[in-house]
């Protein structure tokens, strides 16, 4: 079993970017692997704005990254880019904080025209930071995730379809880097 942590860079606290996240983490916690969620959010301000890094919620989430055997990052796109939340914090992060981990970024937006988010603004960041391995990413529109009436999320079926097999492709490459061997459980769907 590896450790996952499940970063969302989102400042909102109503995040479909979060809830994507949720979502994907479920399915990786299907795959036999712990799971850790962390919102960039939750951190004070004063102490991530100035690098803080002896503040000790700044210092835990260190401890997070440095402890992870995968990260996934999760971000909305805000003018052709990851959130300024997200890079303040890899901005605080060692040089290469991410040496040694598997690597799946995630992006939501509003348009399709932020697609090329993933490819040509974070992966370049997430690689300079030394990760192992970063898988391929993928972006999904805001409104194919849905909350519904009871709280829980729904991805949009075609969008799952597609999503499933990249958040697998990340869970295998991290048993091959780990050298963990989970599979799915029996049935496990991205279902939200």
């Amino acid at each position: 079993m590896a450790t996952v942590l499940s970063v969302s860079g989102s400042p909102s606290p109503a995040s479909r970017t979060t809830r994507l996240l949720r979502h994907v983490d479920a399915r990786l916690t299907a795959h036999g692997h712990r799971v850790v969620p962390f919102e960039v959010r939750s951190l004070p301000a004063e102490a991530l704005l100035t690098a803080d890094t002896s503040h000790p919620e700044l210092a835990r989430a260190l401890e997070l990254f440095a402890r992870a055997d995968g990260v996934v990052i999760g971000t909305p796109v805000y003018k052709a880019a990851y959130s300024g939340l997200l890079k303040t914090l890899l901005d605080v992060l060692p040089q290469y904080a991410l040496v040694g981990k598997t690597v799946l970024p995630l992006a939501t937006g509003g348009s399709a025209a932020h697609v090329l988010a993933v490819d040509y603004a974070l992966r370049p960041v997430l690689a300079s930071m030394g990760a192992e391995h970063v898988t391929r990413g993928w972006f999904v529109l805001d409104r194919h995730i849905v909350v519904r009436e009871d709280g829980s999320t729904a991805v949009e079926r075609e969008t799952d379809v597609l999503l499933t097999p990249v958040v697998d492709a990340f869970a295998a490459a991290l048993d091959r880097h780990t050298g963990t061997s989970a599979e799915p459980a029996a049935g496990a769907a991205l279902a939200g």
